[in-house]
């Protein structure tokens, strides 16, 4: 889909991308990632005539963007920069429909695809299509500037340290959110932050790059494991076996979770936590309502034993990473958590032993790096 083939740009003196090559594939998240003034952005400026390069091709579904006018090129490609851009005159419902009117779009397809988009993002579109950029949240107008971009469909997202200017909190939901998106639209996307956390979570391929000249560019796991030299591996850190952590999902070390009902009778509660002492307590709805621990019952009366919580705070959904359920499980204090499915239904747990034995697998299946010494 997109295609750099020894692409050079140079400032007078100074060579800010160096003979760089590299293919992201149709439906795949291409990373660039490394230290500042290291030709991440202007690569990606260089993508949609922004910047143009000084020597080599770009090449988007086929065609040189060389041989394109620019308004042409720039219609098929959505762009989401990290300061938003939305126009503060205009409504959230008119800053969607910017470029669908450019395009001609009669105005009720272009009410309509501002609603699914408001939808896709995970705002209510009632409560926002009229509403302007001055009264939203830094989260909300990030998400806007997504529905933007993506208003007419464009095979190709270009997304400039779209998350960066949002307070950590949104912009680890706006990075969930990104990937749930993806998931459901399989967008050709290249993407550019200064988060290896964020790349590493995002990314199928990360292009990791220094002074101008690309380092690796490989999947994420190999990134981790495989650091190309001695450069790469010290700017992933140390922390790689937390890291790869990102990289899987709950449901894949996920154990089956005893639960019974919370009107259960006594003995059926001591049967259903089997072996153990606790046993998750769910309401009617089979949704988590607290726990039980059967050491406590006394006299058959299990109110003392019972410990009720907020579903929301102490589980974590089907598509939540080990990361995120090992952050919520330290925060609370917990040894294990429960994994619900949509309508919040428990689905299973994970254990920090579980945690602990994934990353301990990892470090031991950790490669060498280019240098011969282990990463």
């Amino acid at each position: 889909m997109i295609r750099l083939e020894n692409v050079t740009k140079r400032f007078s003196e100074k060579t800010a991308v160096d003979g760089l090559t590299l293919e992201v594939p149709e439906g795949e998240v291409c990373v660039l990632i490394g230290p500042s003034g290291c030709g991440k952005t202007t690569t990606l400026r260089m993508v949609n005539r922004l910047i143009e390069p000084t020597s080599g091709r770009i090449l988007v579904n086929g065609r040189d963007v060389m041989s394109m006018r620019p308004e042409e090129l720039r219609r098929g490609l959505g762009y989401v920069i990290q300061s938003i851009g939305l126009f503060p005159h205009l409504t959230v419902a008119e800053n969607i429909g910017v470029v669908p009117r450019l395009l001609g779009w009669e105005k009720p397809r272009i009410a309509d695809r501002a609603r699914e988009l408001l939808s896709l993002v995970g705002l209510e579109p009632d409560s926002y299509l009229r509403a302007y950029p001055r009264q939203l949240s830094g989260g909300e107008a990030q998400r806007v500037g997504v529905a933007r971009a993506l208003a007419a469909d464009p095979p190709v997202l270009l997304m400039d340290e779209p998350f960066g200017a949002v307070d950590p909190l949104n912009r680890e939901r706006l990075q969930a959110e990104f990937g749930r998106i993806q998931r459901e639209l399989h967008k050709t996307v290249v993407f550019v932050t200064h988060d290896i956390d964020e790349a590493i979570r995002l990314a199928d391929r990360v292009a990791i790059m220094r002074d101008g000249r690309l380092q690796q560019y490989d999947t994420p796991e190999n990134v981790l494991n495989r650091p190309a030299n001695k450069f790469v591996h010290d700017f992933v850190g140390a922390d790689r076996a937390l890291k790869r952590l990102v990289r899987i999902k709950v449901t894949e070390v996920m154990r089956p979770a005893p639960q019974a009902a919370i009107d259960d009778a006594p003995e059926a509660m001591r049967e259903r936590a089997g072996a153990g002492r606790f046993v998750y307590l769910t309401d009617d709805e089979g949704r988590l309502a607290g726990w039980l621990d059967t050491d406590d019952i006394r006299d058959d009366a299990v109110a003392d034993a019972i410990t009720t919580v907020d579903r929301l705070q102490a589980t974590v959904a089907r598509d939540a990473s080990l990361r995120d359920a090992l952050s919520r499980m330290l925060g609370l204090g917990f040894r294990s958590i429960a994994v619900t499915d949509d309508e919040g239904r428990i689905m299973g747990e994970v254990t920090f032993a579980a945690i602990e034995a994934v990353m301990s697998e990892a470090e031991e299946h950790r490669g060498p790096t280019a240098d011969g010494e282990g990463a």
